[in-house]
């Protein structure tokens, strides 16, 4: 599965949502959603669930998390994806980048060899 996540500055991902009250973390997840779907993942639904109240928004890192833990070859499993978003926020998506950013080293190591 080749992916198709961005590289991003896992420190700019924590810092960002801090200056613009979280609508980075909001912007980040919605944009890496995208690139997951793009890579194979699991497909993640659109973000307007995040409109319907408290179920809406844990059936979405749910399935985002799967997503994640499918384009990373489970570096971290569904359940550790969904808590690091769930209840570290933009801590978790930093850590969740770093990931994304060494699968595609890894990748690249691979295809090398």
């Amino acid at each position: 599965m080749v992916s198709q996540v961005e590289k991003r500055n896992p420190i700019a991902v924590f810092l960002l949502p801090m200056v613009t009250f979280g609508i980075y973390s909001l912007y980040w997840l919605v944009k890496t959603k995208g690139e997951l779907n793009r890579s194979g993942a699991e497909r993640i639904p659109t973000a307007w669930w995040w409109l319907v109240p408290l179920v809406g928004q844990i059936y979405w890192l749910w399935k985002y998390s799967k997503g994640a833990a499918q384009v990373t070859n489970n570096r971290y499993s569904d359940g550790v994806c969904f808590l690091l978003l769930f209840l570290l926020g933009f801590i978790g998506n930093a850590i969740m980048q770093s990931a994304y950013n060494e699968l595609d080293n890894t990748q690249a190591k691979n295809v090398a060899q």
